[in-house]
C-alpha cells in the first residue's frame, strides 16, 4: 500500500479517534516502566523463574533464529517461492514500530510458554474487517489472554497510540490463538513444572530458616524448671542473656559456671534437594532438553531430538494459527501458506556440512549458490553456480561430436574421424 492509501483505508483496532488536547504528543509520552518498554510482555515473577526462564529463553531464541516466511505452495503443499506481501514484511522486517520480525517471534514463543496460550493480534490492517473481504496486516503484536468467551477473547495488548496496555474483546476469527504444545508439562496445575516449583519453594523456606539470624541455642539452667516460679526465673535469665548479646558491640555475653549452652543450628538433612534434582531431570527429559543443549556442546543426535521434539512443535504452534486466521479459504486454495525454514547446516559439524553439500549438488537438489547461502557465504558471480546440475559431469553444450555416442548424433558418423580422435 502507498502511504496515501494506508492513511485513507487502514484500520487500527486500538484507535478510538483522533488524539485530543489531553493526550500528550508522542515525543513527550513516557512509555517505560523500570527501564523496560511497556510494549514488552512482562512475565509474572515467582519461584519458577529460576527453572522456567532458562528453558523459555533457550527455546525462544532458537525459534526466533528460524526464518518464518509467507510462501506459495503447489497442490501438494510443496514450497514454490517466498511471496512478497505485507505479512511477509511483518515476519521478516518489522512486526510493529517496536519489534522486528525476529524479536516478535521470540516474544510470542516466550509468552506462550509462560502463559500457556497467547493471541497474535493484527493491530493495524489495510481495511475494516467488519465489512468482510481480505485485508493485509500492517502491524501486529503479541497479547496475553485474560478472559475467554464462546467466540471471542479478552486480550491485553500494548497500544502504541497511548503508550499503555489495554484490554480489548476481539473475535477468535480475527486473532491467531497459539497454545503451548507442552501445556501438560509446563502449565497444568499438577504438571512436572508446578511440582518442581512447589519443591523449590519448600527448599527456599528451609534455606531461609537455616540461614536465619537466630542462634538456635538451648540454655541448660542449674535447677529444674517445673513450677511457675522457676519458669519465670528461667524467662528472666533468657531475657538477660539476649540483652547481653544484643547490646554488646560484638555480641558477647556470659553465663554461670553451672549453666550449659547447646547449639542447634546445624544442617538438617532431608530429601528436598534430591527431589528437586529428580524433578529437574524429568522436566528436561519431557521437554527434550539436555544440559549439553544449554551449554552449547550437544551432539548431533541430541540436537536432532531437540529440534524434532521441542523446536518444531513450538514453531508449528505459532504458524498453524496464523494460517487458519490470517488467510481466507480462497487464499489457502490459491496456495498461500506460512512456512519455517530451519537452517540444518548450522546444526552440523563441518565434515557433515561438506558431505551434505556434495550430495545435494551432485543429486541436483540444490545449486552451488543455494548451498553457499545456507552456510553463510556470499553469492558467487559465476553463472554456473546457479545451475541445478551435477558438477562432476561434463556439460552437454561443451561436448564435441567426437565425444558423443553415435546414436546421439544427428548425421552420419565419419568412421575415419572417430578413428583419428581415438
Amino acid at each position: 500500500m502507498s502511504l496515501m492509501d494506508r492513511a485513507k483505508y487502514a484500520f487500527n483496532i486500538l484507535r478510538d479517534g483522533e488524539p485530543t488536547e489531553e493526550i500528550l504528543p508522542i515525543e513527550y509520552r513516557i512509555t517505560s516502566i523500570d527501564n523496560v518498554a511497556a510494549s514488552i510482555n512482562r512475565l509474572r515473577y515467582d519461584t519458577s523463574k529460576a527453572v522456567l526462564s532458562p528453558i523459555q529463553n533457550r527455546i525462544a531464541i532458537d525459534a526466533s533464529n528460524v526464518p518464518i516466511r509467507h510462501v506459495l505452495v503447489d497442490e501438494y503443499k510443496q514450497f514454490l517461492f517466498v511471496k512478497e506481501s505485507e505479512l511477509n514484511d511483518r515476519l521478516t522486517y518489522m512486526a510493529n514500530v517496536d519489534q522486528t520480525g525476529r524479536s516478535f517471534i521470540q516474544d510470542a514463543v516466550q509468552s506462550m510458554l509462560s502463559e500457556g496460550a497467547i493471541a497474535l493480534v493484527p493491530v493495524e490492517v489495510s481495511s475494516n474487517p467488519r465489512y468482510g473481504g481480505s485485508w493485509d496486516i500492517l502491524s501486529m503484536r503479541v497479547a496475553t489472554i485474560s478472559e475467554w468467551f464462546n467466540y471471542s477473547v479478552r486480550v491485553n495488548v500494548y497500544n502504541e497510540l497511548t503508550g499503555e496496555r489495554e484490554d480489548k474483546i476481539l473475535s477468535k476469527s480475527f486473532v491467531a490463538i497459539c497454545y503451548n504444545p507442552m501445556y501438560s508439562v509446563m502449565n497444568e496445575p499438577n504438571s512436572t513444572m508446578k511440582r518442581l516449583i512447589d519443591a523449590l519453594a519448600l527448599l527456599d523456606v528451609a534455606d531461609s530458616r537455616f540461614y536465619s539470624p537466630g542462634l538456635d541455642l538451648i540454655v541448660q539452667l542449674p535447677y529444674a524448671v517445673k513450677t511457675d516460679k522457676r519458669e519465670a526465673e528461667a524467662a528472666r535469665r533468657l531475657d538477660a542473656l539476649e540483652a547481653q548479646l544484643k547490646e554488646r558491640a560484638y555480641g558477647i555475653g556470659y553465663i554461670d559456671a553451672t549453666e550449659r549452652v547447646t547449639q542447634l543450628n546445624r544442617p538438617a538433612t532431608n530429601n528436598l534437594l534430591d527431589k528437586v534434582r529428580s524433578l529437574t531431570e524429568a522436566l528436561h527429559s519431557q521437554l527434550g532438553l539436555t544440559p549439553a543443549i544449554f551449554s552449547g556442546t550437544a551432539t548431533q543426535e541430541e540436537m536432532i531430538a531437540y529440534n524434532n521434539r521441542t523446536l518444531l512443535p513450538v514453531l508449528n504452534a505459532i504458524i498453524d494459527p496464523m494460517i487458519g486466521t490470517f488467510f481466507t479459504k480462497t487464499a489457502i486454495t490459491q496456495g498461500n501458506s506460512i512456512m519455517a525454514f530451519p537452517n540444518l547446516f548450522k546444526m552440523a559439524p563441518i565434515e557433515v556440512v561438506s558431505e551434505s553439500a556434495d550430495k545435494l549438488t551432485r543429486n541436483e537438489i540444490m545449486s552451488s549458490n543455494e548451498v553457499r547461502a545456507a552456510i553463510g557465504l556470499p553469492k558467487s558471480m559465476d553463472t554456473s553456480a546457479d545451475e541445478l546440475r551435477n558438477k562432476n559431469l561434463n556439460r552437454a553444450d561443451n561436448m564435441t561430436p567426437e565425444s558423443l555416442p553415435p546414436e546421439e548424433l544427428d548425421g552420419p558418423v565419419d568412421e575415419q574421424v572417430l578413428e583419428e580422435s581415438n
